[in-house]
């Protein structure tokens, strides 16, 4: 026998298996050596890694050793605030790295708190309370409602029962469960009705079940060692700055090694020329671009709390902002999670429902007129028998109101009972039609349940007349069976071939847009058949109505998904609910166009091979009746095609596809503590538009992040360049080491770190995804960098050589080649604000921090040239007003430039007066 489908099975085949007892369970003795053989009832986890291990363990990236050699070159260059300055850089990115990798860690913990501290079994004869890890299979579990599940079984008693399954398949409704019928063995999870899973609740009736799995071996432990295995790769970010940095940091050597030796071959101190080449390296290698891309990715992510997003793992935000598809669970997340009547059908009339969820604001419309609905009997019957043939409360702020009390104008509505009903009578409530107020003149005398063999539940009131009415609802094609008569608004009447033929189309007209719909009717009693009510009284029955219902997407979904679209982002809806219905609701939200995309099932993926499974996964928009390890599944094809996916969802279901996935967005208001665990992101609103908004922010960081890049890279190329070039030529040392050291001091912190965070481009989001491969480098960036740094070298050269031959001056050449090479990167870095537009059409005060951090810059640069005790440190001279103006037109001939140009291309164009029409 498989022991993995048991569904397929009976319940004897079950109990036979694991030899146990129908009445008297497992005997002490056997409960022992079952625990042996399987274990306790527990999720394992990995071998924990010692804490300072792991620690350690973030010392071995290559940047951070780079970073720790410059900061000992640094230390014995005397310059003991640099070295300190990269060391805390050092230690502030190895704690940051330490803390997300143990966040990552409590997903097994928080998968833990899903098992139930105790269960009820039958064990030697007696119904025993047990701690839930002591769970064998074989044990007979009692079950009632309220109970969560602490393992897995098959059902083989049930009465009435309806289990809560939405955090493990995705069904947005409670399934109810059978015990007496087998399964085909290709059954998704969702429909396996004969079986209990860990993690899940009873919400109505009771039972017994086997237990057939406990510990690793449910559905829950296989998430568990998905989330397991599943491999964390680096961001897109992550593996391009560490090229990066390898580039840099063994091209700068190279160069620096070339300076040192020419200088040396020139005639220069070797001493003086090492000094040089140790200084020059250090002022080369960019050891403040980690450092602001985590200030820019921390700004980012206090920005995004402001916006309802939570922000678990820093690259997160850059991860998302490349994203290319969202693969989203539908209920809670595209949906509202909340039953919603949207059409309803009486007497020949055709009604519409607004209003979403369990708020009772909403109006019932007839071809788009507000119903009365004191003028309109059938309706109100309708309506009515809904509300009384009805087990849900509806209640505000938890409490049930009744009366003057009410106040329709509150949102904080709220259901206690089954979905379905209760959105009946939110239905009814928007017509003022109260459960309550009935039945200060009618009581309850009577109940036929609900189950699953008869599709239909009925009850009995009486009046004070000692009337008595039953009111039934049920699946439409059951309770159209047992109808004599149809309702009108002048009362019962036959119910006729024609009025069938209606009522059907009327059906499939609701099924097919994925309404879920329900059937009412009502009849009189007599005394005798109220007093001993059953399936007999159910009979020539006045057919009333149809209620259609579904879980309604969220209001803001539909435009956030239009946004993702321009964004060039695809959304991908993936659910456990049935296929119908997840297209009905993909095709209102604008996911699913059947001209254009796919929908596959569960059993569909099942029957395809990966390599299928790639040919057809770009254009599948719609994936339903799956399970996690489909889940997971999808996200693998989908990164294979060279996506980057987000994957949003609230169940435990979703964890280990979250966890694969390059972003994991988990809900959190409705979200597991395992799904928040696994996630690098969660939405503190449960709301889709949030994650649009973390989209925008995303792609902001990184292209401020190419900023930074573009001003230090060009920079770096400058400095190296101008030494460079003066050795070639045999000039003197146009700079001082301390001098090179106080350049990278000046212009690569401050300015840089404002230039991290410059507001976004208002059309970011009109941009389509940057390519899962592309460079940072790309769209030109690389060519701006060269160019401007040889500018920059050369701008400081030339200055130098001017002042030098025409002054003869050595200490003024090398002060004015110092003022311009910091003032060359002062005015580029506002170019680098944009990469298509001028500074002048960007406006300046729109970075306030980036205009304070050059003031502040300038400040210290004239510092060091004009307080004596500084100036005799960095070797400067007083300039006269005839070298600043040589410095300044010749560092800021570029913003000169474009200032004529904005000046230029804002001047109204005349033209010539055309002759008038005679």
């Amino acid at each position: 026998m498989d022991r993995e489908k048991w569904y397929a099975r009976t319940p004897d085949e079950v109990v036979q298996f694991w030899q146990t007892s129908f009445n008297d369970g497992l005997t002490s003795t056997e409960v022992k050596t079952r625990l042996d053989k399987f274990g306790f009832n527990e999720l394992a986890e990995k071998e924990k890694v010692a804490w300072w291990r792991r620690f350690l363990a973030q010392f071995q990236d290559f940047m951070v050793l780079v970073l720790l050699g410059a900061t000992l070159i640094s230390a014995l260059l005397g310059e003991y605030a640099d070295a300190i300055t990269i060391l805390t850089i050092v230690l502030m990115n190895a704690l940051l790295g330490f803390v997300q990798e143990y966040r990552a860690e409590q997903s097994l913990a928080a998968l833990k708190k899903l098992a139930s501290p105790t269960a009820r079994v039958v064990r030697n004869g007696m119904v025993q309370q047990i701690p839930a890890r002591e769970l064998v299979p074989g044990d007979i579990l009692i079950l009632e409602a309220g109970d969560k599940l602490a393992a897995d079984g098959r059902l083989i008693d049930v009465h009435n029962m309806e289990v809560e399954e939405a955090a493990l398949t995705g069904e947005s409704l409670p399934v109810r469960k059978v015990a007496d019928r087998r399964f085909s063995e290709d059954v998704s999870l969702g429909d396996r009705k004969n079986m209990v899973y860990a993690g899940t609740s009873i919400v109505r009736g009771r039972g017994r079940a086997v237990v057939c799995a406990s510990g690793m071996a449910t559905e829950v432990g296989q998430i568990a060692g998905m989330i397991q295995t599943s491999v964390e790769e680096a961001t897109p970010l992550e593996k391009r700055l560490e090229h990066l940095g390898k580039w840099l940091v063994w091209g700068c050597l190279a160069i620096c090694l070339i300076v040192v030796i020419t200088g040396v071959a020139k005639g220069e101190s070797l001493f003086l020329m090492c000094m040089a080449g140790i200084s020059l390296a250090v002022a080369a290698i960019p050891e403040g671009l980690p450092a602001i891309v985590t200030v820019a990715l921390a700004l980012g992510v206090q920005r995004m709390i402001k916006q309802r997003a939570i922000i678990r793992k820093l690259p997160a935000v850059e991860t998302l902002g490349c994203t290319t598809v969202i693969c989203s669970d539908k209920t809670g997340t595209l949906t509202q999670n909340a039953m919603t009547v949207r059409q309803i059908f009486a007497d020949n009339n055709h009604y519409e429902v607004t209003g979403t969820g369990y708020d009772i604001k909403g109006n019932i419309l007839l071809n788009q007129q507000q119903v009365d609905i004191s003028k309109d009997k059938s309706l109100e019957q309708c309506l009515t028998v809904g509300a009384l043939c009805n087990n849900s409360a509806l209640k505000q702020n938890n409490i049930t109101i009744t009366g003057i009390w009410r106040d329709k104008t509150e949102t904080s509505w709220s259901i206690d009972g089954d979905p379905t009903e209760g959105a009946i009578i939110v239905a009814a409530a928007k017509v003022d039609i109260w459960q309550a107020e009935i039945e200060k003149k009618l009581r309850r005398v009577g109940e036929n349940p609900f189950e699953s063999e008869r599709r239909r539940m009925s009850v009995v009131y009486r009046d004070a007349n000692n009337n008595n009415i039953l009111y039934c609802k049920g699946a439409p094609d059951t309770i159209l069976d047992l109808c004599r008569y149809y309702h009108t608004a002048a009362g019962p009447t036959s119910l006729t071939a024609d009025h069938i033929g209606k009522i059907n189309a009327q059906n499939e007209q609701m099924a097919s847009q994925a309404l879920r719909v329900l059937a009412v009717a009502y009849r009189r009693l007599t005394p005798a058949q109220a007093n001993n009510l059953d399936e007999s009284a159910e009979k020539e029955l006045v057919f009333t109505g149809l209620i259609g219902m579904i879980d309604p997407p969220r209001e803001e979904v539909k435009a956030s998904i239009v946004l993702c679209r321009e964004a060039g982002i695809k959304t991908v809806m993936i659910t456990g609910d049935h296929k119908n219905t997840a297209i009905a609701i993909a095709q209102e939200l604008n996911i699913f166009k059947e001209s254009h995309h796919k929908a596959l099932t569960g059993k569909e993926l099942d029957a395809m091979s990966e390599n299928q499974l790639d040919a057809i996964v770009n254009s599948v928009t719609v994936y339903a009746r799956v399970s996690p390890a489909h889940k997971l599944r999808i996200v693998r094809a989908l990164k294979r095609q060279g996506h980057i996916v987000a994957m949003t969802g609230d169940g435990v279901n979703d964890a280990p596809a979250i966890k694969e996935a390059d972003i994991g967005v988990a809900m959190g208001l409705t979200g597991t503590d395992v799904t928040k665990e696994a996630s690098a992101m969660v939405l503190a609103d449960d709301n889709f538009a949030t994650i649009v908004a973390a989209v925008e922010e995303g792609r902001g960081i990184y292209e401020n992040i190419r900023k930074f890049i573009r001003y230090l890279l060009s920079c770096n190329i400058g400095e190296v360049l101008t030494m460079f070039l003066a050795a070639l030529l045999g000039l003197p040392m146009p700079l001082m080491p301390v001098q090179i050291l106080w350049v990278n001091l000046v212009t690569d912190g401050l300015p840089a770190m404002a230039l991290g965070i410059d507001p976004n481009d208002p059309n970011i989001m009109r941009r389509p995804p940057r390519h899962p491969a592309e460079s940072v480098f790309s769209r030109g960036l690389i060519r701006k960098i060269i160019g401007r740094g040889v500018q920059i070298g050369l701008s400081t050269l030339f200055v130098f050589s001017v002042v030098y031959y025409l002054q003869d001056d050595l200490a003024l050449a090398r002060t004015a080649a110092f003022a311009t090479l910091v003032y060359c990167q002062m005015f580029h870095v506002f170019d680098c604000r944009s990469e298509t537009t001028t500074i002048f059409e960007l406006k300046f005060t729109t970075n306030k921090y980036l205009l304070a951090a050059v003031t502040f810059s300038t400040i210290m640069q004239l510092s060091v040239m004009y307080i004596p005790f500084l100036s005799s440190i960095f070797a400067t001279v007083p300039l006269s007003l005839s070298n600043w103006a040589l410095v300044l037109t010749v560092s800021g001939w570029t913003l000169i430039l474009n200032a004529c140009k904005h000046i230029f291309r804002r001047r109204p164009v005349r033209r010539a007066a055309l002759p008038q029409n005679k």
